[in-house]
């Protein structure tokens, strides 16, 4: 440390420094308790810093994030990834339940999504609870004038306050936007119905929309290498229709499109009787948001990261570490 008579004491740097990062106060009250300038204040906390009298630390499991996002941006060619510690700020120890983990993760999209939207964005959204908890964290004192759209029917078999109506119509309220839905189930008996309906003029009316849909938001599905995700149940699925995805090598979906592990769309008769947004045109959003959680679903978001059907990955440390490691064997 240089010592001239312009240098300011010593002592009130790490006073001043002691003030603002210790005890949390502003840097006027500061400047009132020590009777200096608040320009002088800034100029201590400055030198505090230079001098290494004061250090900032981000502890190692945190810094691991960092690392991981990194990886992972640079890997995949990403337009961004957010990570979620799934660790307890106490003890570093990882968070076990689910839930909580999947809540940190809608968070950090709910965050996300309120930092990126502008007005005139058009939104596409899924199903899925990973979005409803979003939707639960989104500051509803943020108003964008954009327009938000479902990207497929409803269904059946899920939970009503996770299916896409409800969630489109609470996410609009919540920007103070305007929505738009597919007012029919998704999955239909035969082509020809799914082609008969597609030429209604209110579910028309969507489709269009599908063209200018600029961002999509969605959660996804496993189906591998267990059959974990919800379309698998009878309720949606019948077991000739699993077993033929899984003759397909099927690994999951996403915005209700069922994929392989290069993340192309399985050759069923599913995708021509499912009220969607078409698979091509999906791929060419401009900015695709994934949200998951859960290491289960490796498989899954590293085939469609393959298939490059995400822009933007938004998950926990767990499952980033997870795809890596799949990703680094070649996903045996």
């Amino acid at each position: 440390m240089t010592v001239d008579m312009y240098n300011q004491s010593t002592f009130l740097v790490v006073k001043a420094a002691y003030m603002y990062y210790i005890t949390g106060l502003p840097q006027s009250e500061i400047a009132d308790e020590l009777s200096i300038s608040i320009t002088t204040v800034s100029r201590l906390l400055k030198r505090a810093k230079e001098e290494k009298i004061i250090e900032f630390v981000i502890r190692d499991p945190f810094v691991e994030c960092l690392k991981l996002e990194k990886n992972l941006r640079e890997i995949f060619g990403l337009k961004d990834v957010i990570i979620a510690p799934a660790l307890s700020c106490d003890d570093d120890e990882q968070i076990s339940d689910p839930d909580n983990v999947k809540k940190l993760v809608a968070l950090e999209a709910a965050r996300y999504l309120q930092r990126i939207i502008k007005s005139d964005d058009i939104l596409g959204i899924t199903w899925g609870s990973t979005i409803y908890h979003m939707i639960n964290y989104l500051n509803p004192a943020q108003k964008v004038n954009a327009t938000f759209v479902t990207l497929h029917g409803s269904l059946s078999c899920c939970v009503n306050d996770w299916d896409v109506r409800t969630l489109v119509t609470r996410i609009a309220k919540a920007f103070s936007g305007q929505n738009y839905f597919l007012p029919t189930q998704t999955l239909m008996s035969s082509k020809k119905v799914a082609d008969m309906l597609k030429r209604e003029p209110m579910i028309a009316s969507v489709y269009q929309m599908f063209e200018r849909i600029n961002i999509s938001v969605t959660g996804i599905g496993s189906l591998y290498p267990q059959l974990d995700s919800v379309l698998a149940k009878p309720e949606y699925l019948s077991s000739r229709e699993v077993a033929l995805l899984q003759e397909k090598n099927v690994v999951g979906d996403i915005a209700l499109h069922f994929i392989d592990q290069q993340g192309r769309e399985c050759d069923t008769d599913l995708k021509e009787r499912t009220i969607s947004m078409d698979f091509e045109k999906y791929k060419k959003i401009e900015t695709k948001i994934t949200i998951a959680s859960d290491k289960k679903k490796a498989h899954t978001v590293l085939s469609a990261l393959r298939g490059g059907l995400i822009d933007v990955l938004i998950i926990d440390s767990q499952l980033g570490e997870a795809i890596l490691k799949l990703q680094q064997a070649g996903d045996d």
